[in-house]
Order: C-alpha cells, then structure tokens, then sequence
C-alpha cells in the first residue's frame, strides 16, 4: 500500500515545537499498516524536522539557544539578506538538522523510542504554517 498526504502544520514561533501528536492526528491511516515506514518531507527551507526527546521540554529550549547562538541572526558575513536577519541563519539551521525523516510504523502505530519525539524547528521569526509530504508505504494490517 502507498498512500501520500499533505500535513498543514499551523504556525509557531522561532524555536524547537514537539508537533508528533499534530502530525499523527492528521494521518489516521497509519492505523491501517501492520508493518511498514512513513517518510515525511518538510517543505521549507527555513525550518526543519528533527527525532529527539519529547518528555523534558527544557531540552527544545537548550536547542533553540544552541542554535540562535550557533548561527546568529544578522551576521555581517551574510550576503543572501533579502528576507530579513532571520533568513539566511535559518537556512542554515535548516540544513544542518534537515527537513526529512523516515519512520518505521508497526501494529498501526509509529515505532519511535519511549523518550523519541517528532521536533518542527522554527528557524524564522514569522514562518507562519508549514506543509509536510507524508509519504506511507506498507502492508495493510490482517492481510
């Protein structure tokens, strides 16, 4: 089975946001897939998707810092300035962490680690709502 679909997922401020029940919500036929993966592909690039801890929300807090840090908004070095200070540190963030991820799905559910979540990194001051290809392939379940 194959099955593609586009996520809206809605706006959210500059940081690191915890978004695996939004996108789960929006894909009730991974209840469907006995065993199989679910491919997502973030449609920017200026935000990214990443697989990390979903219980200390602390630690999406240490991200955002680490990274505003790593790559400052405004740096005189960039030359690609057209869309504002924001932009081009986003871009890079973006391509640092990615804007894809693979899953394997089991039993009709994703198959992540207990302490494994699905982050969006906002990497924009305003980056409004966000489009992702979930891409499904597997074996029905009871087949």
């Amino acid at each position: 089975m194959w099955k593609q679909i586009e996520i809206r997922l809605k706006p959210r401020p500059r940081g690191f946001h915890l978004v695996t029940d939004e996108i789960q919500a929006q894909l009730p036929e991974l209840r469907a897939i006995e065993i199989g993966l679910l491919h997502l592909l973030l449609q920017h690039t200026s935000a990214s998707l990443s697989l990390n801890e979903n219980a200390d929300p602390a630690v999406r807090g240490d991200f955002g810092r680490w990274f505003d840090r790593a790559v400052p908004d405004g740096a005189a070095y960039f030359r690609h300035v057209d869309e504002g200070g924001d932009d081009m540190p986003a871009h890079l963030k973006s391509g640092l962490l990615g804007c894809q991820l693979s899953l394997p799905i089991a039993a009709g559910r994703l198959r992540l680690g207990t302490w494994q979540g699905i982050y969006l990194g906002e990497h924009r001051d305003h980056g409004g709502a966000r489009l992702v290809i979930a891409t499904i392939n597997g074996e029905p379940r009871g087949s």
